[in-house]
């Protein structure tokens, strides 16, 4: 297991669920994106969010099944979870599933099963992944292993992301889901905490966002330079995504 201040690497996380990292790191994407292959030896595989087009990594992805492999799914369409899709797709000769493809699926001894999860984007889905060893959340960008994620306005909505985590959250209690496994970041051992960290931090920022507002700001690029002076300025095109989100949510829920 990795600490939220260690370097993720990926690997085996545990029976029949690997990820393998792909080479794309910015502020962005962490350490960069987490490809999920999920499958038993010897058994029907499926890959989740192939991540960039990338030959090397795909030439790892397809190494990493052990036995057959029946699908390529997305937890969204954004580019560095999907661009390496279609090679793939052709390599593996099996189809692209994305949000309304199936609701579940069976690999033996492995079953999944996928919740819509809009927020983040609109077509954003988590995937439950159940083995004989436990069960475990996917979260895509939904949730991250380290860091917030953005609400990728105007796909993307608050009202929605929340709704989506407190669905998230109520699932994971009821489920007993102790493993979270991220798009991005190391996996987290502790989803309901996680989750429930997200949801005030969003919370915080709304807060911040009326501070903004009644200082006199007014536009998303105004609000983002004062409400997210600590983060890496490479990401505050997302900031400026998520602050446009924000406006919106408190123009609808004042």
């Amino acid at each position: 297991m990795t600490s939220q201040s260690e370097l993720w690497l990926g690997g085996p996380i545990a029976s029949g669920v690997r990820c393998v990292l792909a080479p794309n790191p910015s502020a962005w994407t962490l350490e960069g994106t987490n490809t999920w292959v999920i499958g038993m030896p010897d058994s029907t595989h499926v890959v989740i969010d192939p991540g960039p087009a990338h030959a090397g990594h795909l030439s790892q992805v397809a190494a990493a099944i052990d036995g057959d492999v029946s699908a390529i799914i997305l937890t969204h369409a954004h580019i560095d979870h999907s661009e390496g899709a279609p090679a793939l797709s052709e390599q593996l000769n099996v189809p692209v599933m994305e949000k309304h493809d199936v609701d579940g699926l069976s690999l033996g001894d492995i079953e999944l099963r996928m919740h819509h999860t809009p927020g983040h984007s609109s077509d954003s889905i988590c995937i439950t992944v159940a083995t004989p060893e436990g069960k475990y959340l996917l979260s895509g960008d939904t949730v991250l292993g380290r860091g917030t994620t953005l609400v990728a306005h105007p796909d993307g909505r608050l009202d929605q992301y929340f709704d989506s985590l407190r669905y998230l959250r109520d699932h994971c209690e009821a489920e007993g889901i102790d493993l979270l496994l991220p798009g991005h970041g190391p996996v987290s051992r502790t989803p309901v905490g996680l989750i429930d960290f997200y949801e005030q931090h969003r919370r915080n920022r709304l807060e911040q966002v009326r501070a903004s507002m009644a200082s006199g700001l007014i536009t998303p690029e105004q609000i983002a330079a004062d409400v997210y002076r600590d983060v890496d300025p490479s990401v505050l095109p997302a900031a400026e995504l998520t602050v446009a989100a924000q406006l919106e949510y408190l123009k609808e829920n004042i």
